[in-house]
């Protein structure tokens, strides 16, 4: 079995300077660290291993990535994650996730966790590799704009999502819907936006690129961007708007307010998600449900089964989603 001795001879450092890297310890600096990841990524040193006894070969605890923790919509499954987790004896190690520092993530759940749960995020390869190198199952509530094949993904079929949603919208009259998506195509949300444009497209609906808008996931930011839109157009080229999120639509209903039109009288507007917030808006908000708790349940149960070698985890696992008709569409006007 390799041990920290080796790696340490590998790099040319200390067997300490080893010990802080694995422990993500901001006193070694970045140049060594990178040198050490090499040497352990050459060798195939596994810490979890070393570090425990053979009989076990585990640390009941599972890493999570968010995008953002103020997000309801995220907050909503890690109640769920929690839930489960704690039902079962596993612990859950948090992490923002920030591409600039995606490399920490090796040192940061190398040895602590027996899986990584992600929330959409598209890890590069080089870091799917290392974790499956580890034999960390890694699992992703929502897809990957980016999927990889050794990613197990957990999800609503967004393509029957948004073709229930447009087909809605398209009884009530309907034809011409913008997009509000996320200006970052990295982000989850971008798969939201191409089922939209294959679901249009399935129903004989065209679509206008003038009329995608891009936003960061924020209500804040949506707000800006949707006032802006209305302030630079005397009449609106759409009769009704899909968001990404529940919040960009939220800023839109606000942005709608203040700039004096009617909701759904001049415009309709749906969201995804259904959070809290969107059944207590003036007007309450059509929105496509996503489980985020039995999302957050799943994920844990997949591990525990792929750990205990059960085969059968291989395909992606598809959440049920609804529609949920509220005030904000109605018949269409223009």
């Amino acid at each position: 079995m390799v041990t920290r001795d080796d790696v340490a001879k590998h790099a040319g450092v200390s067997v300490a300077v080893v010990s802080y890297v694995i422990n993500n310890k901001a006193i070694v600096k970045e140049e060594t660290r990178q040198k050490v990841l090499r040497s352990i990524e050459a060798l195939g040193y596994n810490p979890n291993l070393a570090a425990r006894s053979l009989k076990t070969k585990r640390t009941n605890q599972y890493g999570v990535l968010f995008n953002n923790l103020g997000n309801p919509f995220e907050t909503g499954i890690s109640l769920g994650l929690e839930e489960k987790a704690r039902e079962l004896g596993q612990s859950l190690i948090f992490q923002t996730f920030l591409r600039a520092e995606e490399e920490k993530l090796k040192t940061i759940f190398m040895g602590r966790t027996d899986g990584l749960i992600l929330l959409g995020q598209s890890l590069q390869e080089t870091t799917v590799q290392y974790f499956g190198k580890l034999g960390l199952p890694v699992y992703s509530i929502t897809t990957p704009v980016h999927a990889h094949p050794s990613v197990r993904c957990i999800d609503i079929d967004w393509y029957k999502a948004m073709t229930d949603l447009l087909r809605h919208l398209k009884e009530l009259g309907h034809t011409r819907i913008a997009f509000m998506g996320n200006a970052n195509a990295e982000h989850p949300h971008h798969v939201r936006y191409l089922q939209f444009r294959r679901a249009l497209e399935a129903l004989g609906l065209s679509f206008d690129p003038a009329s995608l808008m891009q936003a960061d996931g924020r209500l804040e930011s949506a707000y800006g961007v949707m006032k802006s839109h209305l302030a630079d157009t005397s009449r609106l080229a759409f009769s009704a708007i899909v968001c990404a999120n529940d919040l960009m639509a939220i800023g839109v209903l606000s942005a709608c307010k203040d700039r004096g039109l009617a909701v759904p009288r001049d415009l309709s507007v749906a969201g995804c998600e259904n959070i809290l917030m969107a059944s207590h808006t003036t007007p309450s908000l059509t929105t496509i449900h996503y489980p985020r708790r039995e999302s957050g349940f799943l994920a844990v149960e997949c591990i525990l089964r792929r750990e205990g070698g059960d085969a059968a985890q291989e395909a992606a696992e598809h959440l049920e989603h609804k529609l949920i008709v509220r005030e904000s569409t109605g018949e269409c006007r223009a």
